[in-house]
């Protein structure tokens, strides 16, 4: 019994030693001008790894909309450091609250993004419908991982031909 505990907090100290932490800025203005942005916008991480969001400006706070099936939602308070984990594999769709009127959204792909379709469909219906300016900055960001996987899928098929 006691092998088996210190195999377990062995297993996750190894764990936490390899996980990462990512930094995502909640901006006023972006480093290409655009308003109300997260930088990066589109942040591809390893199940397991953490984010940090920075309120770099005042007035804003992150809030998950959409996660994968069996991941848990989050939220910050305004103007509050927030660090999560995330451990499921997936795209998680997150918002500043604040403005969201002004479409500022953020994706992160933890690992595959296995809920692509239902990720997309979701920003569409209840994100970017709602959105009074920078409309299709959402829709931008998740085209952008279909593209991401084709060149993937292209370069994988190129490299296993004779």
């Amino acid at each position: 019994m006691k092998k088996i505990f210190l195999a377990s907090v062995f297993s996750l100290i190894a764990h936490s030693a390899w996980a990462a932490n990512h930094q995502v800025q909640m901006l006023d203005i972006g480093a290409d001008k655009a308003p109300m942005v997260f930088e990066p916008a589109v942040l591809h991480i390893a199940v397991g790894d953490s984010v940090t969001f920075l309120p770099t400006n005042k007035g804003h706070n992150v809030e998950s909309k959409s996660v994968p099936e069996g991941a848990e939602h989050f939220k910050s308070e305004l103007d509050q450091e927030f660090t999560v984990t995330l451990d499921k594999e997936g795209i998680y769709l997150y918002t500043c609250p604040p403005h969201s009127m002004m479409n500022m959204n953020g994706v992160i792909i933890v690992g595959e993004p296995v809920n692509l379709e239902e990720s997309k469909e979701y920003a569409k219906s209840r994100m970017e419908r709602r959105a009074m300016s920078n409309k299709g900055r959402l829709m931008q960001y998740l085209d952008s991982i279909d593209s991401q996987a084709a060149e993937q899928s292209a370069e994988a098929d190129k490299n296993a031909a004779p």
